[in-house]
């Protein structure tokens, strides 16, 4: 039985000096098998953590000064050990005199990483995957993000059996938020704000709901793209007008509301992820994170290995940092890291200068095209900070009835809309940076606008520096399908890992750029005060697949699940107890049984090579053989042994290795280099990514 303490404020005094008076949140990290009861317990059986609550109180009451109350968050009890509470430096101090002290950790706050794809992911109704036996299992998806708009058709529980006997969570109630919003869909909701109330003060519930009520958008938005219903007609203010659908729709949802209006704290998140395990999810889905860290000072990747231990798949978001190399975030080998990439659907549109020349851009404007129109820009349009449409940089007799064209960056998308807006402009031409390249990103605007790449911003620039009466258009073209996708995102966080070079991240890619689907209708989607309207994510989509391939084989284990999708597509603190490597064993961390081979190679050095083994298991038809294909990455000669697998059974594992040698590399813009090894049957094949540095 699972026992949970969600708040518990302690009476027990704790020091305090005037040079520690100041408190803030620590996550404090505890080997529970070392917790023992004190001579005056001996005799009575007690929980770890109350054993802990006792040595602390022993420990905290024997400083001789002035005492304080020491008030505690959360105990943490199912994927990690330990707790949060608010500590002075000094009582971090004492605490680490405690049996079984690992660390302690201050709170930070992390931030969230912001219809057709089922059908461009290969799934369609009836078929595979989608079939009406495999979609009968209970699978539950547990979304740690902003909350949920329980009434939104997404979650409907019409047509849906019983809640499955297993579950053990239930609905919280809060601001406009009752067990009665909950049904046979939505099974679970909770909100943890302790760790952020510390931080920013008490939630205001005019501009957010202090319950699992969603008013950002974004936690509706992912449940329903992780396993939303089928909703027939759906569209966007009359555009991408079809089907939608979860990637996994007859799939549970219980929603951990964990992220407010400014962020999400370590100390909330860790709370919700604890209690979701706990009451019984099989997937967890989160698209938020911060900066990347090592393993054992990286909370969550903490206790996602502890999620994972109970047999529980964690998809994350890669981050959106990039395009820089080196900026993902979420890497630990126990998680799936998703990146985010393009669909072959697009919203276009068409701007055609006074010269002519006409440049593709991308919108979610659903109004009329506009006139051939005045174009304005920077010093044309307003005063200083008018280049990138700065607050009140804008001259209203500069602009008002012309089309404005706005640099990116510095401020958000829109807020350079508001501000052309509120000036009187007609319209707006977005000009990427030089560093987002091609990135054509489809916003849902107010005014007629557009997003264009770098290299029709330079071309525009170079109009209105030539030409004294610039003239601009632009069409919206709707919706149209056959892009080539799946292409990455400028924004999508690269590899490699800062921490972790020996397993290639990001994992897989997955849909995450103009992503359609369930908002809350309280939340406007442009974001912009004065948008009356109502009405993009990776992960979800990776966690609804997860939740797919559940459904169909219960008995695989995360690792599993995790390398079906990527080959079809040592510490205490991580344990949380004693480990004992092999005293004869020679471990490397490229020996970790993963789906990809991430392999660093000097490549100054003569004959420099490395040799990693995988074991693979039979899950695909009896009496199959298997024959490797090599597509060797430049520079780098590969050699696998032996060359063919042999199954006989299912479920039969089989190993091979793999070696590497570095020969003299051509040149190239990077220093990286991209492989693949593939094992091919008569009815499947199976691709490892190889990447080498």
């Amino acid at each position: 039985m699972v026992l949970w303490t969600p708040l518990l404020f302690l009476a027990f005094m704790a020091t305090t000096s005037i040079a520690s008076m100041n408190k803030e949140t620590y996550i404090i990290h505890m080997d529970k098998t070392k917790i023992t009861a004190s001579d005056h317990t001996l005799g009575i059986a007690k929980p770890w953590y109350e054993l802990m609550m006792d040595s602390m109180h022993e420990i905290l009451s024997q400083e001789e000064e002035d005492m304080s109350p020491l008030e505690l968050l959360y105990i943490y009890k199912t994927t990690i050990s330990g707790f949060a509470a608010q500590l002075s430096t000094k009582q971090v101090q004492s605490l680490k005199r405690l049996n079984g002290f690992l660390s302690a950790t201050p709170d930070e706050m992390l931030s969230l990483h912001i219809t057709h794809t089922p059908q461009f992911l290969g799934l369609h109704l009836g078929e595979g995957l989608w079939n009406a036996p495999i979609l009968a299992s209970d699978v539950i998806i547990g979304i740690v993000d902003t909350g949920i708009w329980p009434e939104h058709v997404s979650f409907k529980d019409s047509s849906i059996s019983q809640v499955p006997s297993r579950w053990k969570g239930t609905c919280e109630e809060g601001t406009k938020f009752s067990v009665a919003n909950c049904n046979k869909k939505l099974i679970g909701a909770r909100a943890f704000y302790k760790g952020y109330e510390t931080i920013v003060g008490r939630i205001n519930e005019t501009t957010d709901y202090r319950s699992p009520r969603d008013f950002n958008g974004h936690g509706t938005h992912t449940a329903s793209t992780a396993a939303g219903n089928l909703v027939h007609n759906a569209n966007f203010l009359g555009m991408a007008k079809g089907l939608a659908s979860g990637m996994s729709y007859t799939s549970r949802i219980a929603a951990y509301k964990a992220c407010w209006r400014r962020g999400c704290t370590n100390s909330d998140i860790l709370a919700a992820i604890d209690r979701a395990v706990a009451d019984g999810v099989d997937v967890l889905s989160l698209s938020l994170g911060g900066f990347s860290k090592p393993y054992y000072s990286d909370n969550i990747a903490i206790a996602s290995f502890g999620a994972v231990q109970n047999g529980v798949f964690v998809s994350c978001s890669a981050g959106n940092s990039g395009p820089f190399s080196s900026s993902v975030s979420n890497a630990a080998p126990w998680i799936m890291t998703v990146a985010a990439s393009y669909i072959d659907r697009s919203f276009p549109t068409t701007v055609k200068l006074g010269n002519g020349k006409t440049f593709e851009g991308s919108s979610l404007y659903s109004g009329e095209r506009t006139k051939q129109l005045p174009l304005v820009y920077a010093s044309t349009a307003g005063g200083q900070g008018a280049l990138f449409c700065l607050n009140d940089s804008l001259v209203p007799k500069l602009v008002k009835g012309k089309i404005v064209a706005c640099e990116q960056g510095i401020n958000s998308r829109a807020e350079k809309e508001e501000q052309v807006k509120n000036a009187g402009g007609a319209g707006m031409l977005l000009l990427n940076a030089e560093i987002y390249g091609e990135e054509l990103l489809a916003d849902s605007h107010t005014l007629p606008a557009t997003s264009l790449g770098a290299s029709a911003g330079k071309a525009i620039k170079n109009y209105l520096c030539l030409n004294k009466n610039p003239t601009a258009s632009i069409m919206f073209r709707g919706t149209v399908y056959g892009n080539i996708a799946p292409v990455m995102a400028a924004f999508s966080s690269r590899g490699p890992s800062l921490v972790g070079q020996d397993v290639i991240k990001p994992d897989i890619t997955a849909p995450g750029v103009n992503i359609l689907a369930a908002w809350p209708p309280k939340t406007i989607p442009s974001l912009l005060k004065n948008d009356k309207r109502s009405t993009s994510m990776s992960c979800p989509h990776v966690s609804g697949l997860a939740a797919l391939l559940k459904s169909i084989h219960k008995d695989w284990s995360p690792a599993a699940i995790k390398s079906a999708l990527m080959t079809t597509a040592y510490i205490a603190l991580l344990s949380r107890g004693n480990f004992t490597c092999p005293n004869n064993a020679f471990l490397q961390p490229g020996d970790l049984n993963y789906p990809s081979f991430a392999v660093l190679l000097d490549q100054n050095a003569s004959n420099t090579s490395v040799t990693y083994k995988r074991t693979v298991t039979n899950v695909g038809t009896p009496m199959s053989t298997y024959v490797v294909q090599v597509y060797e990455p430049n520079g780098v000669s590969v050699t696998v042994e032996p060359k063919c697998l042999k199954f006989e059974n299912l479920g039969e594992k089989l190993s091979y290795k793999v070696r590497f040698n570095a020969l003299r590399r051509t040149k190239s813009s990077t220093n990286f280099s991209f492989g693949s090894l593939v094992w091919k049957s008569e009815f499947y094949t199976v691709r490892s990514p190889i990447a080498v540095t």
